[in-house]
């Protein structure tokens, strides 16, 4: 789970996909994501598998799994990366 926090300020979270190969992929994935509300930015690595999102407040983690899961991949683990 994302924590939840009172402070203002973008979130960014990083999350881990698998299945990512190629730049399609990456654009599957970030396409999928930045759909959801209060999403600014998405950086996608295939190499890496790490998805990168900038959002205005902590996402529903549901919501990214969907998203993920929409694009064909499945969302393996994420982290609160900290403060943009």
């Amino acid at each position: 789970m994302t924590a939840q926090t009172d402070t203002t300020g973008p979130v960014t979270t990083v999350f881990k996909v698998s299945g990512m190969s190629c730049g399609h992929c990456e654009g599957a994935v970030s396409g999928e994501i930045s759909q959801l509300s209060g999403v600014s930015s998405v950086t996608a690595v295939a190499k890496t598998g790490e998805v990168t999102v900038v959002s205005a407040a902590p996402l529903d983690d549901e919501a990214v799994r969907t998203a993920v899961d929409e694009a064909g991949f499945e969302l393996a683990g994420f982290e609160l990366a900290g403060r943009a």
